[in-house]
């Protein structure tokens, strides 16, 4: 077994969440194909150069497209994060930097989500992390955004949330009345230039390192740390199943 392939662990998990192909010419061997996916991801290596025992590049090019045009990826990872409780929540984002190679076509389009940041084209990835700092929520935006602009969806999604923790950069009311609706608890510190100050207990704000642990184990897949994909849709998909292989091995630890 190579570096990064799935254990047989892993591929057992991961298997039953595949899609089913009934009829038709039957599809090249998806463990070998899913392989060559990881080993992309992981290395940040162009898809021409896949090592041999992974089978030709357009074939496991061609099968991370397609299935990340039909959201197969983004599913895989919703159903590995539905076993979440949900009910404490940290939510955070982290610049990424376009390379070249995705920052070469129409500039801010929905297909695109790359913006001028102070660090030059980038995406912003919006994350929600648990208790365990799993992630169960993504988002991408461009890389100029506000935090707390692209929080409403993420969080609204949370049916089961009772506390969410944030840094300052999400103090807007909006938000905070939001979660409260929800029948939830804000722990969010407020920007330093208000009247009335809103304070966060020190061991729970704390705990904000469990998101920040999470970008950082995400970006040990080079293909996260940078932006290589031009569509959204392709870089979303790619952070999606980075996150996926952080689920199978927590389920694997578990088991």
């Amino acid at each position: 077994m190579a570096r990064f392939d799935l254990s047989d662990a892993e591929w057992s998990i991961i298997a039953p969440l595949l899609p089913n192909k009934p009829r038709g010419v039957a599809r090249v061997d998806d463990r070998r194909v899913l392989n060559g996916i990881f080993y992309i991801l992981r290395t940040g290596s162009p898809w021409r150069d896949l090592p041999a025992r992974y089978g030709p590049y357009t074939t496991v090019y061609n099968r991370f497209n397609r299935w990340a045009k039909a959201g197969v990826w983004i599913n895989i990872f919703n159903a590995l994060a539905a076993g979440s409780p949900e009910s404490m929540a940290f939510i955070d984002s982290s610049i990424i930097r376009a390379h070249q190679h995705s920052s070469g076509g129409k500039k801010g389009g929905p297909d695109h989500a790359i913006g001028l940041s102070r660090g030059g084209l980038s995406t912003k990835l919006h994350a929600v992390v648990d208790a365990e700092g799993l992630p169960i929520r993504l988002a991408l935006s461009q890389g100029q955004i506000s935090d707390h602009a692209a929080a409403a969806g993420l969080v609204a999604s949370l049916k089961r949330l009772r506390h969410l923790v944030a840094d300052r950069g999400y103090d807007a009311r909006a938000l905070v009345e939001q979660v409260e609706a929800m029948g939830a608890t804000a722990h969010i510190p407020t920007q330093r230039n208000r009247k009335i100050q809103r304070s966060v207990a020190a061991n729970i704000y704390r705990q904000r390192n469990l998101v920040e642990r999470y970008f950082c184990k995400l970006k040990h897949f080079r293909r996260c740390a940078t932006r290589f994909d031009k569509l959204a849709r392709n870089f979303l998909a790619t952070v999606a199943l980075a996150s996926t292989r952080l689920w199978l091995r927590f389920y694997e630890s578990t088991t």
